[in-house]
Protein backbone atom coordinates (compact mmCIF):
# COMPACT_ATOMS: atom_id res chain seq x y z
CA UNK A 1 0.00 0.00 0.00
CA UNK A 2 1.40 3.40 -1.02
CA UNK A 3 2.25 5.95 1.64
CA UNK A 4 -0.50 8.49 2.19
CA UNK A 5 -0.02 12.20 1.62
CA UNK A 6 -1.50 15.01 3.70
CA UNK A 7 -1.89 18.57 2.42
CA UNK A 8 -1.79 21.01 5.34
CA UNK A 9 -2.72 24.68 4.94
CA UNK A 10 -1.39 27.26 7.36
CA UNK A 11 1.47 24.90 8.18
CA UNK A 12 4.13 27.48 8.99
CA UNK A 13 3.15 27.92 12.65
CA UNK A 14 0.82 26.96 15.48
CA UNK A 15 -1.64 24.10 15.15
CA UNK A 16 -0.87 23.62 11.46
CA UNK A 17 2.82 23.07 12.13
CA UNK A 18 2.08 20.61 14.91
CA UNK A 19 -0.43 18.70 12.79
CA UNK A 20 2.26 18.36 10.12
CA UNK A 21 4.51 16.83 12.74
CA UNK A 22 1.77 14.37 13.71
CA UNK A 23 1.25 13.19 10.13
CA UNK A 24 4.98 12.93 9.44
CA UNK A 25 5.58 10.96 12.65
CA UNK A 26 2.97 8.49 11.36
CA UNK A 27 4.96 8.09 8.15
CA UNK A 28 2.69 10.21 5.95
CA UNK A 29 4.16 12.39 3.22
CA UNK A 30 3.25 16.04 3.75
CA UNK A 31 2.65 19.03 1.50
CA UNK A 32 3.09 22.16 3.58
CA UNK A 33 1.53 25.40 2.44
CA UNK A 34 1.35 28.90 3.87
CA UNK A 35 2.80 32.37 3.32
CA UNK A 36 6.08 32.11 5.26
CA UNK A 37 8.51 30.40 2.91
CA UNK A 38 11.40 30.22 5.39
CA UNK A 39 9.27 28.66 8.13
CA UNK A 40 7.85 26.11 5.70
CA UNK A 41 11.30 25.14 4.44
CA UNK A 42 12.62 24.75 7.99
CA UNK A 43 9.69 22.50 8.90
CA UNK A 44 10.04 20.43 5.72
CA UNK A 45 13.75 19.86 6.44
CA UNK A 46 12.94 18.84 10.02
CA UNK A 47 10.22 16.37 9.03
CA UNK A 48 12.03 14.75 6.10
CA UNK A 49 15.23 14.44 8.12
CA UNK A 50 13.59 13.04 11.23
CA UNK A 51 11.03 10.71 9.67
CA UNK A 52 12.36 9.95 6.20
CA UNK A 53 9.17 11.11 4.49
CA UNK A 54 8.70 13.41 1.53
CA UNK A 55 7.96 16.97 2.61
CA UNK A 56 7.10 19.53 -0.05
CA UNK A 57 6.44 23.24 0.43
CA UNK A 58 4.18 25.55 -1.55
CA UNK A 59 3.91 29.26 -0.80
CA UNK A 60 0.34 30.36 -1.48
CA UNK A 61 -1.78 33.15 0.01
CA UNK A 62 -5.32 31.83 0.46
CA UNK A 63 -6.56 35.36 1.10
CA UNK A 64 -6.19 35.88 -2.66
CA UNK A 65 -9.25 34.77 -4.62
CA UNK A 66 -7.18 32.59 -6.95
CA UNK A 67 -5.20 31.07 -4.05
CA UNK A 68 -7.09 27.75 -3.88
CA UNK A 69 -6.94 27.09 -7.62
CA UNK A 70 -3.24 27.98 -7.73
CA UNK A 71 -2.60 25.65 -4.81
CA UNK A 72 -4.51 22.82 -6.47
CA UNK A 73 -2.53 23.27 -9.69
CA UNK A 74 0.78 23.31 -7.79
CA UNK A 75 -0.13 20.17 -5.85
CA UNK A 76 -1.17 18.41 -9.06
CA UNK A 77 2.20 19.28 -10.58
CA UNK A 78 3.95 17.55 -7.69
CA UNK A 79 2.38 14.23 -8.67
CA UNK A 80 1.34 13.41 -5.10
CA UNK A 81 -2.34 12.43 -4.78
CA UNK A 82 -3.78 14.07 -1.67
CA UNK A 83 -5.24 11.48 0.70
CA UNK A 84 -5.92 13.91 3.56
CA UNK A 85 -6.77 17.60 3.27
CA UNK A 86 -6.12 19.60 6.43
CA UNK A 87 -7.96 22.92 6.22
CA UNK A 88 -6.10 24.70 9.00
CA UNK A 89 -5.44 28.17 7.56
CA UNK A 90 -7.52 30.85 9.21
CA UNK A 91 -7.43 34.06 11.22
CA UNK A 92 -9.64 36.47 13.15
CA UNK A 93 -9.76 40.11 14.19
CA UNK A 94 -10.82 41.68 17.49
CA UNK A 95 -13.08 44.70 17.38
CA UNK A 96 -16.64 45.62 16.51
CA UNK A 97 -17.80 44.96 12.97
CA UNK A 98 -18.40 48.66 12.34
CA UNK A 99 -14.92 49.77 13.42
CA UNK A 100 -12.82 47.09 11.70
CA UNK A 101 -11.76 47.51 8.06
CA UNK A 102 -14.33 45.80 5.86
CA UNK A 103 -11.65 44.57 3.43
CA UNK A 104 -9.86 42.67 6.22
CA UNK A 105 -13.11 41.13 7.45
CA UNK A 106 -13.86 39.94 3.93
CA UNK A 107 -10.41 38.32 3.94
CA UNK A 108 -11.52 36.35 7.02
CA UNK A 109 -14.45 35.07 4.98
CA UNK A 110 -12.15 34.29 2.05
CA UNK A 111 -9.62 32.31 4.10
CA UNK A 112 -11.84 30.73 6.78
CA UNK A 113 -14.81 29.87 4.55
CA UNK A 114 -14.36 30.36 0.81
CA UNK A 115 -10.87 28.85 0.50
CA UNK A 116 -11.82 25.97 2.81
CA UNK A 117 -14.89 25.14 0.71
CA UNK A 118 -13.04 25.56 -2.58
CA UNK A 119 -10.12 23.36 -1.55
CA UNK A 120 -12.52 20.72 -0.30
CA UNK A 121 -14.35 20.84 -3.61
CA UNK A 122 -11.10 20.54 -5.56
CA UNK A 123 -9.62 17.60 -3.64
CA UNK A 124 -12.61 15.65 -2.31
CA UNK A 125 -13.95 14.12 -5.56
CA UNK A 126 -10.70 12.20 -6.14
CA UNK A 127 -10.87 10.82 -2.58
CA UNK A 128 -14.42 9.64 -3.15
CA UNK A 129 -13.40 8.05 -6.47
CA UNK A 130 -10.58 6.17 -4.71
CA UNK A 131 -12.87 5.13 -1.86
CA UNK A 132 -10.58 6.46 0.84
CA UNK A 133 -9.28 9.69 2.33
CA UNK A 134 -10.15 12.34 4.84
CA UNK A 135 -10.88 16.00 5.52
CA UNK A 136 -9.63 17.54 8.77
CA UNK A 137 -11.12 21.00 9.25
CA UNK A 138 -9.74 23.17 12.03
CA UNK A 139 -12.67 25.04 13.53
CA UNK A 140 -13.00 26.44 17.04
CA UNK A 141 -15.17 26.33 20.13
CA UNK A 142 -16.09 29.83 18.87
CA UNK A 143 -18.26 28.07 16.30
CA UNK A 144 -20.73 27.01 18.97
CA UNK A 145 -21.60 30.52 20.21
CA UNK A 146 -22.13 34.05 18.84
CA UNK A 147 -19.07 36.30 19.12
CA UNK A 148 -19.55 40.00 19.76
CA UNK A 149 -16.32 41.92 19.06
CA UNK A 150 -15.17 39.06 16.80
CA UNK A 151 -18.45 38.58 14.98
CA UNK A 152 -17.11 37.53 11.56
CA UNK A 153 -14.54 35.10 12.99
CA UNK A 154 -17.08 33.34 15.24
CA UNK A 155 -19.57 33.17 12.39
CA UNK A 156 -16.91 31.69 10.09
CA UNK A 157 -16.22 28.90 12.56
CA UNK A 158 -19.96 28.22 12.90
CA UNK A 159 -19.95 27.71 9.14
CA UNK A 160 -17.03 25.26 9.39
CA UNK A 161 -18.88 23.30 12.08
CA UNK A 162 -22.09 23.02 10.04
CA UNK A 163 -20.21 22.29 6.80
CA UNK A 164 -18.18 19.53 8.45
CA UNK A 165 -21.26 17.87 9.93
CA UNK A 166 -23.08 18.02 6.60
CA UNK A 167 -20.11 16.57 4.72
CA UNK A 168 -19.68 13.76 7.21
CA UNK A 169 -23.24 12.59 6.66
CA UNK A 170 -22.99 12.90 2.87
CA UNK A 171 -19.78 10.86 2.87
CA UNK A 172 -21.08 8.03 5.04
CA UNK A 173 -20.10 4.74 3.41
CA UNK A 174 -17.68 6.28 0.89
CA UNK A 175 -14.48 5.54 2.80
CA UNK A 176 -13.79 9.26 3.27
CA UNK A 177 -13.97 10.60 6.82
CA UNK A 178 -14.41 14.12 8.18
CA UNK A 179 -13.21 15.59 11.47
CA UNK A 180 -13.79 19.10 12.79
CA UNK A 181 -11.09 19.98 15.32
CA UNK A 182 -12.46 22.68 17.64
CA UNK A 183 -9.78 24.07 19.97
CA UNK A 184 -10.25 26.81 22.50
CA UNK A 185 -7.54 29.36 23.43
CA UNK A 186 -4.24 27.97 22.12
CA UNK A 187 -0.63 29.12 22.33
CA UNK A 188 0.05 30.43 18.81
CA UNK A 189 0.43 33.67 16.89
CA UNK A 190 -3.35 33.89 16.42
CA UNK A 191 -3.78 36.52 19.13
CA UNK A 192 -1.00 38.71 17.69
CA UNK A 193 -2.80 38.83 14.36
CA UNK A 194 -6.26 39.21 15.88
CA UNK A 195 -5.49 41.88 18.46
CA UNK A 196 -2.37 43.68 17.20
CA UNK A 197 -0.62 42.92 20.52
CA UNK A 198 -3.46 44.24 22.69
CA UNK A 199 -4.77 41.88 25.38
CA UNK A 200 -8.15 40.73 26.60
CA UNK A 201 -9.37 42.05 29.93
CA UNK A 202 -10.34 38.48 30.80
CA UNK A 203 -7.52 35.94 30.58
CA UNK A 204 -7.98 32.27 29.76
CA UNK A 205 -5.65 29.32 30.20
CA UNK A 206 -4.21 28.32 26.84
CA UNK A 207 -3.46 24.81 25.62
CA UNK A 208 -0.25 24.16 23.72
CA UNK A 209 -0.58 23.81 19.96
CA UNK A 210 1.20 20.44 20.18
CA UNK A 211 -1.41 19.02 22.57
CA UNK A 212 -4.30 20.38 20.49
CA UNK A 213 -2.83 18.89 17.31
CA UNK A 214 -2.23 15.49 18.88
CA UNK A 215 -5.79 15.29 20.16
CA UNK A 216 -7.12 16.34 16.77
CA UNK A 217 -4.93 13.89 14.89
CA UNK A 218 -5.86 10.99 17.17
CA UNK A 219 -9.58 11.76 16.83
CA UNK A 220 -9.20 12.05 13.05
CA UNK A 221 -7.53 8.64 12.87
CA UNK A 222 -10.40 7.21 14.93
CA UNK A 223 -12.97 8.66 12.56
CA UNK A 224 -14.45 11.00 15.15
CA UNK A 225 -16.49 13.88 13.73
CA UNK A 226 -16.00 16.43 16.53
CA UNK A 227 -12.66 16.76 18.29
CA UNK A 228 -12.78 19.04 21.35
CA UNK A 229 -9.42 19.18 23.18
CA UNK A 230 -9.59 19.85 26.91
CA UNK A 231 -12.27 19.47 29.56
CA UNK A 232 -12.84 23.23 29.77
CA UNK A 233 -13.58 23.44 26.07
CA UNK A 234 -15.97 20.50 26.29
CA UNK A 235 -17.84 22.42 28.98
CA UNK A 236 -17.82 25.63 26.93
CA UNK A 237 -19.59 24.11 23.94
CA UNK A 238 -22.43 23.00 26.20
CA UNK A 239 -23.22 26.61 27.19
CA UNK A 240 -26.07 26.97 24.66
CA UNK A 241 -27.86 24.10 26.43
CA UNK A 242 -27.77 25.87 29.79
CA UNK A 243 -27.98 29.59 29.08
CA UNK A 244 -30.24 31.85 27.02
CA UNK A 245 -28.65 33.16 23.82
CA UNK A 246 -28.82 36.72 25.12
CA UNK A 247 -26.78 35.76 28.19
CA UNK A 248 -24.21 33.99 26.02
CA UNK A 249 -23.86 37.04 23.79
CA UNK A 250 -23.18 39.28 26.78
CA UNK A 251 -20.68 36.84 28.30
CA UNK A 252 -18.73 36.40 25.08
CA UNK A 253 -18.80 40.12 24.36
CA UNK A 254 -17.37 40.81 27.81
CA UNK A 255 -14.72 38.12 27.32
CA UNK A 256 -13.67 39.71 24.02
CA UNK A 257 -13.16 43.20 25.46
CA UNK A 258 -9.61 44.46 25.10
CA UNK A 259 -7.51 46.67 27.35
Amino acid sequence: MAQETALITGASSGIGRELARCFAADQKHVILTGRNAAALEDLAAELSGRHGIRAETLVVDLAQKDGPTRLHAAVTALGLPVDVLVNNAGFGLHGTFAELPLARQLEIVQVNITALVELTGLFLPAMVARGQGGILNVGSVAGFVPGPRMAVYYASKAFVLSFSEGLQEELRGTGVRVTNLCPGPTESNFSQVARSHRVRRAQATKMSAAVVAQVGYTDFCRGKLLSIPGVGNKVTIQAPRWLPRAAIRRLVGSYNKLT
